[in-house]
């Protein structure tokens, strides 16, 4: 009974094989620029690499709970409501265009945010967790691996938790490298803030389409 009672807790947890897959997957799409690489690489432009690091921990924290949403079932049901989804992409098209303004009209720091890092870690997290996006991976792509026979729950949440490790090591590299091309021009801060508030407003209109 023991032994039957263990082979049952195995099938339940995905194969190493199927997560080596899924990881491997789910890299070559990080890979590709996304609005979150982009708005990392913008937040890095406009405050240093620091800021940049920081938001990328905010944007994690919010693909974060997209993982807990799709865990409990409340991504496929904001995906199933138009009218939900609508008012997601909305709501985060609107604050990008707020970002892209603001700096637009501002001068970038690269030693500074107004706020400080707490700011650019609560704005990395709000522009991720209303990506439609990224609520739409773990609706449409996520559950591709999951096996219905088997605890979907835990499975949907090993596969997120992997995504979000995983997302964390490609952003990261990425505000690194944006970090370091900040530092390089950083006497062109005005041609930083255009490049960043550019990138917020074309953020904004990918997430409305």
């Amino acid at each position: 009974m023991w032994e039957h009672r263990a082979a049952t807790r195995i099938a339940v947890m995905p194969s190493p094989d199927l997560l080596a897959f899924f990881a491997a997957t789910t890299l070559a799409l990080l890979l590709i620029p996304g609005p979150s690489v982009l708005f990392i690489v913008a937040r890095t432009l406009e405050h240093g690499r620091r800021g940049g690091l920081t938001s990328m921990l905010g944007v994690e924290s919010g693909a974060l709970l997209h993982v807990l949403a799709a865990t409990a079932g409340l991504g496929a049901l904001v995906a199933a409501s138009p009218s939900a989804l609508l008012v997601l992409k909305l709501a985060g098209a609107a604050y990008l265009v707020w970002l892209g303004v603001r700096a637009l009209r501002g001068r970038t720091d690269l030693s500074a945010a107004p706020g400080g890092d707490g700011r650019l870690y609560r704005q990395g997290l709000l522009v991720d967790a209303l990506n439609p996006k990224t609520a739409m991976f773990f609706v449409a792509f996520l559950p591709q691996f999951v096996d219905p026979a088997g605890n979907v729950p835990l499975q949907t949440l090993i596969f997120g938790l992997v995504f979000v490790a995983l997302a964390t090591l490609t952003d990261t590299t990425y505000a690194l490298l944006a970090g370091a091309v900040a530092e390089r021009v950083r006497r062109r801060t005005k041609h930083l803030s255009r490049a960043a508030g550019a990138a917020y407003l074309g953020l904004a209109g990918s997430l409305a389409i």
